[in-house]
């Protein structure tokens, strides 16, 4: 699933500086160029999309640390999950003289021409959330989690309650080339291995509801009630795929039973209600540990090369318990 290297056109750098430009948080500190004299930080932040809740929640996390208040001027721009714009959105932010990007990549390739740039103008590129193929030497850190683990924990939960009987499985792959759907899938497919369990068939719903619904409506018309385990890559594909179920007259949880990831609080209620079976966590407040780390990278002070924040996975009973104490 690798990407082609993209090249973003100019047009579109401009349209996106503009926008980029304008959806700057924090006061009226100027860019800084790469640490300036000035104590405010200004970081550009290059995030996907707002695809599904968690990316939503991710989004809060991330404004909230690198607000006026912790020091910083942040220049958002979300990329409605194209590559391209993203691109471009980088580049706008090297052209602005920012001290900092912060990147959370849409897919993993075709990132080395514009990491290179940010490189040559002496800007620090943090990585959130998802990972690059690029050179480690193009970028300064990353903080995020770890998406194989995310996968085998679901897996695993799947082949020791479902591995000795034949089950036949449909999946729903996340955004295809991002670091998440590719490494939730091979966690979970190592997991899995050597178990009764059959896949019907995997498609992708790029991570959103609205296509997890309809990928799973094509699912219902060819396979029907062969279906009996559904994983969703995430919990808002999950959700969708869970309306398509309802509408189909069966009874998610039930006749088909359902394995996410995110833990997002659509989908622990889903699971409270046992809609869902199984959630494995993955953690959005992500932003706390980024603005940190950009402090020391812009301060001329060593970080790790990775950060791993720790998830949780909770079943029907569990879910319940923590559901009203989750803050996203």
């Amino acid at each position: 699933m690798k990407a082609n290297k993209i090249i973003a056109g100019a047009a579109l750098v401009g349209a996106i500086a503009l926008t980029a430009t304008g959806c700057a948080g924090g006061g009226g500190a100027a860019a800084g160029g790469g640490g300036g004299g000035s104590d405010v930080i200004t970081v550009g932040f290059a995030q996907t999309g707002s695809e599904s809740g968690w990316r939503s929640a991710n989004t809060e996390s991330m404004k909230e640390a690198f607000s006026e208040a912790n020091g910083f001027n942040l220049i958002f721009n979300a990329a409605d999950n194209k590559p391209e714009a993203q691109i471009a959105a980088v580049r706008s932010f090297i052209n602005q003289g920012v001290d900092a990007i912060v990147l959370a990549p849409i897919v993993t390739d075709g990132w080395d021409d514009v990491l290179k740039e940010a490189k040559d103008a002496n800007i620090p590129v943090i990585l959130e959330d998802r990972t690059v193929s690029a050179s480690e030497d193009l970028y300064a850190s990353w903080v995020g989690l770890d998406f194989k683990k995310e996968g085998e924990t679901a897996g695993k939960w799947v082949a020791d309650n479902f591995g000795s009987t034949p089950t036949n499985m449909v999946v729903l792959e996340g955004t295809t080339g991002s670091s998440a759907a590719t490494d939730r899938a091979e966690g979970f497919n190592s997991a899995i291995s050597g178990t009764d369990i059959k896949v019907l068939d995997s498609q992708t719903g790029n991570f959103t509801r609205a296509e997890g619904k309809t990928v799973m409506e094509g699912f219902l018309q060819k396979y029907g009630s062969q279906i009996n385990l559904l994983f969703a890559h995430n919990d808002d594909m999950g959700l969708g795929a869970l309306e398509a179920i309802k509408a189909a007259g069966l009874t998610p949880g039930t006749d088909i039973k359902i394995v996410t990831i995110d833990a997002v609080k659509d989908g622990m209620t889903a699971l409270s209600k046992g809609e869902f079976n199984y959630i494995v966590e993955c953690n959005p407040l992500l932003g706390e540990k980024a603005a940190e780390i950009v402090k020391k990278v812009v301060a001329g002070e060593s970080v790790d090369k990775s950060y791993i924040v720790e998830d949780q996975a909770f079943d029907q009973e569990q879910a319940a318990k923590v559901l009203d104490s989750r803050p996203y």
